[in-house]
């Protein structure tokens, strides 16, 4: 089926589509707010440029446009008739660089969670956002306990060197004596 409107016509409604402060978005975020959460929004210092970040629970928050992201399986991600080949080649894209962005902030130490447009209509909002705070305070309590080991390794490692100073210096003033 061909596209009902002109190329100038579809130019101008594309341009009025938002990448930020969506409304998908602005219902995350109020709710978060509402549950006490503080965040800061489209970071662009990490990698994907997320949406959310609570870096107290060190957890960035991806909220994806059904059709932008290619969510599969779901009605909202239909492929346009029209110039089906450069959509299917941006929506690869957007896939791909998604995916890479996932990967960077997984490897740099960061719980990434995606909300799909699709999970906060009417029927599933609520269930959609009372699991995403419970998945953000998981993640909270499991970086809460990596500091903690890694403080703990910390105090052991500075203890051993405290040990190794003394003996050190010990060895020295017994040298110093003969």
């Amino acid at each position: 089926m061909p596209d009902t409107l002109t190329p100038q016509q579809r130019h101008v409604v594309m341009s009025h589509i938002r990448a930020k402060n969506t409304k998908p978005e602005m219902l995350v975020r109020r709710y978060l707010h509402a549950a006490g959460f503080r965040f800061r929004i489209h970071v662009k210092g990490l990698p994907g440029c997320p949406d959310v970040v609570l870096p107290k629970y060190r957890t960035c928050i991806f909220v994806n446009g059904c059709f932008w992201h290619g969510h599969r399986g779901c009605r909202l991600a239909t492929r346009p008739k029209s110039n089906a080949d450069f959509w299917q080649a941006k929506i690869r894209g957007n896939i791909r660089r998604d995916e890479l962005a996932v990967q960077a902030l997984d490897a740099m130490g960061w719980k990434v969670v995606t909300v799909w447009e699709c999970e906060l209509k009417k029927g599933r909002r609520e269930e959609t956002l009372a699991a995403l705070a419970v998945q953000i305070r998981r993640n909270g309590a499991s970086y809460a306990s990596e500091q903690a080991q890694r403080r703990e390794r910390n105090a052991e490692h500075r203890a051993m060197l405290k040990a190794a100073r003394e003996r050190y210096e010990s060895l020295l003033a017994e040298l110093e004596s003969f």
